[in-house]
C-alpha cells in the first residue's frame, strides 16, 4: 500500500483522488471510527454510518456564543444568552459549531489533526458552508482566517488543521483566504489537559497580528476545529478587533457541550489546543 501511495502522490489531483477510490477497493481497509470493513470508496477513512452520525447541533443555544442549552428555562428570551454572554466576556460578534465533540467527532478530528487525512478538511468545510448559507446575514464575511498554530508546533506537525478546514471553505464561499493575519506568539503549554482557568491564562495574549497586515473594517470569519471555552478564538477575535475588524464571527467545526448528548462523552473530553 505504500509504495503505491507513493506512486500516487505523483500524479496530479484528478488522478489521486481516483486512484486512492481504487486502492480501497483493492486494499480495504476498516472505518477509522467505529473499525467496521468500508464498503464504498472514499478518500476518507470513515464509513458512511459514521459520517451521518455527525450530525449538526439542534435546538435551543445562546444567541452569541452558541453554546446549546441544557433546559428550555434558559431560552425565554427572544435571544437568550448564556451566563458568560450576559456577563459579555467574548471578544467574538457571534460563534457556531457544527456538531457536539461527541466519540465521533473526537476521532474525526484526530484523525485530520495527527494523521493528516486532509480531506476531512473539505468535508468539515462543506459542513460549515451549509451552516452558512442557512444564515447568511449572521455569517456575512469579507474574509476568512484560520486560528494559527505556533511555529514550533507548526514545523513539527507540517500543516495547520484549521487551515485545511479555512481554505475549503473559502472557496466555497468566493471569500479570501488570509492565513497570514494572525501569529501565535506563545507556543502551547506542555501539559496535555487544561483546566479552564488555565485555559484562559495560557491563550491570552497569544495571538497577534502580523505588523504589515491590514484588516480595518471587514468583517472576518475566524475558523478553527474545536470550540472548548472559547479561550482561543476569543483570543484571536481580540487581536483581530484591535486591528480593526469590524465584526468577529467564529466558525468552528465541534463544540464542547456538557450534557448535550445523552450517553455520549461531549463536553467531558478537553481537547488538547494549540
Amino acid at each position: 500500500m505504500a509504495p503505491f501511495r507513493r506512486f500516487a502522490s505523483g500524479l496530479g489531483p484528478v488522478f489521486r483522488e481516483a486512484l486512492d477510490a481504487l486502492a480501497s477497493l483493492v486494499f480495504p481497509a476498516p472505518c477509522r471510527i467505529c473499525e467496521g470493513t468500508l464498503t464504498t470508496a472514499s478518500r476518507i477513512p470513515i464509513c458512511s454510518a459514521c459520517l451521518d452520525s455527525l450530525q449538526p447541533l439542534a435546538g435551543p443555544a445562546c444567541h452569541k456564543c452558541g453554546r446549546p442549552f441544557v433546559s428550555a428555562v434558559a431560552v425565554a428570551a427572544p435571544q437568550p444568552l448564556c451566563h458568560l454572554c450576559r456577563r459579555d466576556v467574548y471578544n467574538f460578534d457571534l460563534a457556531r459549531s457544527f456538531a457536539a465533540y461527541n466519540d465521533a467527532m473526537v476521532r474525526a478530528i484526530v484523525l485530520l489533526k495527527y494523521h493528516e487525512v486532509t480531506p476531512l478538511g473539505a468535508w468539515f468545510a462543506a459542513r460549515l458552508a451549509e451552516m452558512v448559507a442557512r444564515d447568511p446575514e449572521a455569517l456575512a464575511a469579507d474574509v476568512v482566517v484560520p486560528v494559527p498554530l505556533h511555529v514550533s508546533r507548526l514545523r513539527e506537525r507540517g500543516y495547520n488543521q484549521a487551515e485545511l478546514i479555512a481554505q475549503p471553505l473559502a472557496k466555497r464561499l468566493g471569500l479570501p483566504l488570509r492565513s497570514y493575519l494572525l501569529v501565535r506568539t506563545r507556543p502551547r503549554p506542555e501539559k496535555l489537559k487544561l483546566t479552564r482557568q488555565e485555559r484562559w491564562r495560557t491563550v491570552r495574549g497569544a495571538y497577534a497580528m502580523r505588523t504589515d497586515a491590514k484588516i480595518d473594517k471587514l468583517r472576518v470569519l475566524l475558523v478553527d476545529d474545536v470550540l472548548t471555552t472559547g479561550a482561543t478564538v476569543d483570543s484571536c477575535a481580540q487581536a483581530l478587533r484591535r486591528a480593526g475588524a469590524s465584526r468577529v464571527v467564529a466558525l468552528t467545526v465541534a463544540r464542547v457541550a456538557p450534557g448535550w448528548l445523552p450517553g455520549s462523552q461531549a463536553g467531558v473530553a478537553e481537547p488538547a489546543k494549540d
